[in-house]
């Protein structure tokens, strides 16, 4: 899971392909279940590349306390995932369980692809992450796995310079105070990095009191008194306390490549960070991320959802609640770094919590107490695209902040209506 990663919803013209499952056999076909079993077929992607024999464990884990189910994995890579998923779910082959991420899950569950789930033990999970599977009233998932975005911040370019660390109180007021101290050109040390970007203008909205669509997703909203401002404070730090498209903005692995040679003080990114920073040659930490009005930090869930198709409902709901909140699934999930569990429990989270570098470890779960999700609509893919250019455009200069929003927001309305 990653902060930017594209999100592949085509419900359309899905293209017929032939994939082999990595390293856990083909589920193309229901297995004949054993006298007195219920097979579930289970497809995937995000034990893909790595975490195969993770997956596995918990697979076994499963079926040792439930002797009478057997779970038949299919593990297909992301980039082909979708589209293999819409073509069996348009053919009548869906696998009677499958993981989804969020932005995905919300086209599913409108098109009544997915079963509702019976019973949920909410209180399992972290209010936010297991609401992100409710739709009009419904559990219609349950949260798999998380991450999030907070502010990376080095200490010590923040001692040098005399300033006060952030704490979870800051504002953009705060930040932006900060960082115009901590910004040395002639050093070449900037105070802040933000990227001028759909993924951040929505969550910058948020934190303004403002709303990307309405509440339908019919129409577009951002382009409002609370939008424009949240635009001009992505874009008025360009070139003053944040480096330009110029020095280097925008290009492959710039900003972590910056944060670690100690030329940036504060970055706002997501947590599958931690580790290519572990090295860094100075002491740097994390908090949440400032809001203005209110508080509210991008974050990114994998889902669990069974077929609505599915004759074996009942078996497919225990194993994703299984794979979702076992402790088992949690013990693991920890170990190898697959990702972080969505368990309410902190107490299960300890080795975790307990790292450290970053030391306040504990911010990754303070963030989701005010968190808001990706607006969500078909052709996702084009509107991240056309958003992020029009606020390109305003950073470089090329039209004001109030004419790319308008424009921005226009263009959307006509994805929107086709």
């Amino acid at each position: 899971m990653r902060h930017l990663k594209t999100v592949g919803l085509g419900l359309t013209a899905a293209l017929a392909l032939t994939l082999t499952a990595c390293g856990q056999g083909s589920a193309t076909k229901e297995a004949a279940a054993p006298e007195g079993k219920s097979v579930v077929r289970y497809m995937n992607f995000s034990s893909n590349d790595g975490h195969e024999k993770d997956l596995t464990a918990i697979v076994n884990a499963f079926q040792t306390a439930n002797p009478n189910i057997t779970v038949q994995v299919e593990t297909v890579p992301y980039a082909d995932y979708f589209t293999k998923l819409q073509t069996s779910v348009a053919g009548g082959t869906a696998a009677d369980a499958f993981e989804l991420n969020y932005e995905n899950f919300v086209t599913y569950a409108k098109n009544g692809s997915l079963a509702e789930l019976k019973n949920v033990d909410t209180a399992a999970y972290k209010k936010s992450l297991v609401d992100a599977f409710n739709d009009g009233g419904k559990q219609y998932g349950v949260p798999e796995s998380f991450s999030n975005v907070v502010l990376f911040y080095n200490k010590a370019l923040f001692k040098k310079a005399g300033v006060a660390e952030p704490t979870d109180a800051w504002t953009w007021k705060d930040e932006q105070a900060a960082a115009a101290k901590l910004t040395d050109k002639g050093a070449k040390v900037w105070g802040d990095y933000q990227p001028v970007s759909y993924n951040e203008f929505y969550k910058v909205l948020a934190q303004n009191g403002g709303e990307f669509l309405n509440a339908d997703r019919t129409e577009a909203t951002f382009n409002s008194p609370q939008g424009v401002e949240a635009a001009k404070f992505l874009i008025d730090k360009v070139g003053k306390t944040m480096p330009t498209e110029a020095d280097g903005a925008g290009t492959p692995d710039f900003d972590s490549k910056l944060f670690k040679s100690g030329k940036l003080a504060m970055w706002h990114t997501g947590i599958w960070m931690f580790s290519a920073m572990a090295q860094a040659p100075f002491d740097w930490d994390v908090v949440v991320e400032p809001g203005n009005t209110k508080k509210a930090s991008a974050m990114f869930v994998n889902g669990l959802v069974v077929s609505a198709a599915s004759k074996n409902a009942d078996a497919a709901q225990k194993w994703v609640t299984f794979l979702a909140s076992s402790d088992d699934t949690t013990k693991t999930r920890l170990a190898t770094s697959w990702e972080l569990p969505p368990v309410a429990d902190e107490a299960k989270l300890a080795p975790y919590l307990d790292q450290k570098k970053p030391a306040n470890r504990k911010a990754v779960f303070s963030a989701l107490e005010a968190t808001v999700l990706p607006p969500v609509i078909e052709r996702q893919q084009e509107m991240q695209d056309l958003v992020t250019a029009e606020l390109t455009s305003a950073a470089a200069g090329r039209k004001p902040v109030e004419k790319a929003l308008a424009d921005a927001q226009t263009k959307v309305n006509g994805l929107l209506k086709k």
